[in-house]
């Protein structure tokens, strides 16, 4: 995989080429949203592919943002630029259908639904804390950026990261209480 900074740029540069920056997001755009939760995940001494994978994580879309900036037969462009690993856990994270994923990802042997196909398998414990980890720094940053959200998710999120709190760090489950905590 190629160091991190370079990899950093090349994979701006590859948002930029497909508008990311002129994406309307909460807190700006989609180029801004991405690189916060790239930046939290850092904070959080995530590994250098799944700090990638934040700044990547909509190059497909999500089930929570359709636009998607790279047809997934294409694939392999992003996995160009910031490697197989990271770019595995982008369409892991894309390709969650969340209500039907979300409700048992706590337990070790429950399906992870996969939107585009269809499918459904059972992820590592490696690939459900990757997930996890990724999740939160994607609903923080929209937590933190936008009160009305945070009004009306925080409660839900919370229980969605108290049940996941064993598969995040501990910096990633402390700011998960920070954030969506009630006032």
């Amino acid at each position: 995989m190629p160091a991190l900074p370079a990899a950093t740029d090349q994979a701006v540069t590859l948002l930029r080429d497909f508008g990311a920056e002129t994406i309307a997001h909460p807190g700006g755009t989609l180029l801004a949203h991405v690189r916060r939760v790239q930046e939290r995940l850092a904070h959080w001494k995530a590994r250098p592919a799944l700090q990638l994978a934040g700044l990547c994580h909509a190059f497909y879309g999500t089930d929570g943002f359709p636009t998607a900036l790279l047809p997934l037969g294409r694939r392999d462009e992003l996995a160009t630029v910031i490697g197989a690993e990271a770019e595995a856990i982008v369409y892991l994270y894309a390709s969650c259908d969340r209500k039907a994923t979300y409700p048992a990802l706590h337990e070790a042997d429950a399906l992870f639904h996969d939107r585009f196909t269809g499918s459904a398998f059972v992820p590592t414990r490696q690939m459900r804390q990757d997930f996890t980890e990724l999740t939160a720094a994607n609903e923080l940053d929209l937590a933190v950026i936008d009160p009305t959200f945070r009004e009306k998710v925080g409660p839900a999120l919370l229980d969605l990261f108290t049940r996941l709190q064993g598969l995040l760090s501990v910096d990633g489950w402390r700011e998960c209480g920070t954030v969506l905590a009630a006032d």
